[in-house]
């Protein structure tokens, strides 16, 4: 999975992209169908903030979390994108069942009466 990085009004230093990759690992195993990632970290009035955004199975997930500190708040950012994903994932598998049909009494009543039951 390739996990892009940028900063917005705040420098990224290699241990903090090491970390963040990192923390990626659990998501990269759980989703092996998910090829990149997008982290924008942006600090404003002294609150950092992490957005994250990626494309999985057709569908556009964007999360964002924020705190005072950066690793906190990518933290967030990962626990929120990996319930998106969980979200997504049981949708996708929910839509692989045939849904029963439900019929009215008296539909069922006239199906019984033209069976042959002997």
């Amino acid at each position: 999975m390739k996990i892009n990085v940028s900063g917005h009004h705040c420098d990224i230093s290699e241990s903090a992209k090491a970390d963040i990759q990192q923390k990626f690992s659990k998501i990269e195993s759980h989703f092996p169908t998910l090829i990149a990632v997008d982290v924008i970290l942006t600090k404003e009035h002294r609150e950092y903030s992490a957005e994250v955004a990626t494309k999985y199975e057709g569908s556009s997930i964007a999360v964002k979390g924020k705190n005072d500190v950066m690793y906190p708040a990518v933290s967030q950012a990962i626990k929120k994108l990996d319930a998106a994903l969980k979200h997504r994932k049981g949708q996708l598998k929910g839509d692989l069942h045939e849904k029963p049909t439900v019929t009215t009494p008296e539909i069922a009543h006239e199906i019984i009466q033209d069976m042959d039951l002997s």
